[in-house]
């Protein structure tokens, strides 16, 4: 019942929201308005209809199915001996509803996996492409946004970029990462780069960060391939995979070690850390009608079921609400 009621706040939120927004316009924004409102200049936006940020995707479904030592860590429903049917959503970075796939702008790419649970409950898993985030804070993350934006061809040196880029350590090794486009989202690893408290049948708590590896290995474009690829490569491949065979994910929680930091996404924690399996995510069509879904769909982080918790990463925090406000807009737009 917590959960449903969770589910009908959120749901009441979300549609009051263009009220409340119209109702506080001269009011001063919150930084989750402001990194919106950003994304969306940085998009050259608005885009009726679309994310202001993973604008680009596409979907597909399947199911998952847990592993035995998914129950070792945790009692979430959809992670015991049951398969879930899942929808799941890849994109590409920025607010550009058409940026080409190879595109470096396009990077970090994005996962967003729905577990459908009994009685219409869902559970909502979003990672990225890579491991780690530039920013420990969503003010710090608008800081960074921000400085993007103003610092244009003609903006005088260091421009604002640089100037934060240069004060921001974990920042510049986030724009440092190399864009490898991948070969297929089927080739794609992603991270959690939120830890979150998973909870077993026994009340044993630990925290970790999701990892999702591709069964058929991380396969990569070089650059002289990926400068010979289409604007919609990744879309156009996914498709004709998936009617050939099936995709599949391992996905697992590596564990935080004693003295770990949990709540700063931006501390990427050792190799060595121990890692639970949850089980195997299996892909095996598009999505019939995937746009329309997409444009009617919030995936949300916290959209957590008993035996999961968010931990008190403030990024992971803040993300629902930017969400929320990216949804409320796309919601008035279409």
């Amino acid at each position: 019942m917590q959960f449903k009621r969770k589910k009908l706040w959120l749901a009441t939120c979300l549609l009051t929201l263009p009220m409340a927004i119209a109702m506080a316009e001269d009011a001063p924004k919150s930084v989750n308005e402001q990194l919106v409102d950003t994304l969306t200049t940085l998009s050259g936006g608005p885009h009726a209809g679309f994310r202001a940020n993973h604008a680009k995707g596409i979907l597909a479904t399947g199911e998952f199915t847990p592993s035995a030592s998914a129950a070792t860590l945790t009692k979430a429903a959809h992670l015991q001996t049951k398969s879930t049917p899942v929808v799941v959503r890849f994109s590409n970075a920025t607010g550009v509803p058409n940026i080409p796939d190879a595109n470096g702008n396009a990077f970090p790419k994005g996962i967003a996996i729905r577990f459908q649970l009994p009685e219409g409950e869902i559970s909502d898993m979003v990672c990225i492409s890579v491991n780690g985030f530039p920013a420990a804070t969503p003010e710090d993350f608008l800081g960074l946004l921000k400085a993007i934006a103003a610092s244009g061809p003609e903006a005088a040196k260091p421009s604002p970029v640089e100037q934060f880029l240069g004060s921001h350590p974990a920042a510049l090794a986030f724009v440092k990462t190399p864009k490898l486009p991948p070969v297929s989202f089927a080739t794609q690893p992603f991270y959690g780069v939120n830890a979150f408290k998973f909870t077993n049948a026994k009340g044993e708590a630990q925290y970790g960060r999701y990892r999702i590896e591709p069964i058929a290995g991380a396969q990569f474009l070089s650059a002289e391939a990926a400068d010979k690829t289409s604007p919609n490569y990744l879309m156009d491949e996914l498709p004709a995979r998936l009617s050939k065979s099936a995709v599949k994910y391992r996905i697992s929680v590596q564990l935080a070690g004693s003295g770990d930091v949990i709540n700063d996404p931006t501390v990427v924690w050792p190799d060595t850390r121990k890692v639970v399996e949850l089980g195997v995510l299996t892909l095996n069509a598009m999505h019939a009608n995937g746009e329309a879904f997409a444009k009617g769909t919030m995936f949300n982080p916290l959209a957590l079921v008993d035996g999961i918790e968010a931990s008190d990463d403030p990024i992971l925090l803040a993300r629902p609400g930017a969400y929320a406000v990216s949804f409320g807009r796309r919601l008035q737009s279409q």
